[in-house]
């Protein structure tokens, strides 16, 4: 075997991007508070450019409390206002919440109706770049989105342009977005769900997520969060071509 054909299993290396793409963006999240732990960051770079963001949380969040630590209220309440409240620091107040149950395994009616969901959302909305939690990340709540938004997007005519982000598990993903400039606002986004980080510090490992995704093309300077394509052509002319 020559050199050569021993580096050909090797992955592509991903793109940077400095700047997110320029348009309408739908965000689609499985919980209360992945909307900030996975493209938190991505997000409040397109506000900074002056892109409208609206962002649909899927479920209530109801089974983030197992051990009753937030008896003073009801939890999906209590997730749904910290929801709200991180989004505000991004600088996101389009959010709308469906309210399915938390960890409910979905039956194929159950899925029809969250793909019809979507479908209308799509089109209500007529975004030109979607976000959502890519195949492989790791929670059946997150792959079950994945699932109801791609059918959706088979059944829609359009053009657009649908990027996977990570929460649970990390990718190899196809583009590195730097979000240096937003990272303390992530961070910040992220500690408005204490109903959370009493139970995982998600703040810190996804922060150190975003530092690691620094390492290939900034040095381990900044931060970044990795995305893959699921539909649509990446745009070449954002790519850094000193990266």
């Amino acid at each position: 075997m020559s050199g050569n054909d021993a580096l050909t299993g090797l992955p592509a290396r991903p793109v940077l991007w400095r700047n997110p793409p320029k348009g309408r963006v739908l965000a689609f999240a499985p919980h209360p508070d992945d909307e900030v732990a996975g493209p938190g960051g991505i997000l409040a770079r397109h506000v900074q450019q002056g892109d409208s963001v609206r962002v649909i949380v899927t479920t209530d969040g109801s089974n983030g409390d197992p051990d009753g630590l937030d008896a003073r209220t009801e939890i999906a309440t209590t997730r749904q206002r910290e929801s709200r409240a991180g989004l505000a620091i991004l600088g996101i107040d389009d959010a709308h919440y469906w309210g399915i149950p938390d960890g409910h395994q979905p039956s194929d009616v159950d899925l029809d109706n969250g793909v019809a969901m979507a479908v209308a959302a799509i089109r209500d909305y007529a975004p030109s770049i979607i976000y959502l939690p890519w195949q492989q990340d790791g929670h059946p709540d997150h792959h079950a989105l994945y699932v109801v938004v791609t059918r959706a997007l088979d059944q829609l005519d359009g053009d657009y342009l649908a990027l996977g982000y990570e929460v649970w598990n990390a990718m190899i993903p196809d583009v590195i977005v730097e979000t240096t400039l937003t990272a303390e606002l992530k961070r910040r986004a992220m500690l408005a769900h204490a109903s959370q980080i009493q139970y995982v510090q998600f703040d810190l490992c996804l922060s150190g997520l975003s530092a690691y995704r620094s390492m290939v093309h900034l040095h381990g300077r900044g931060h970044g969060e990795a995305l893959c394509l699921i539909r649509g052509t990446l745009p070449a002319e954002l790519a850094d071509p000193s990266a």
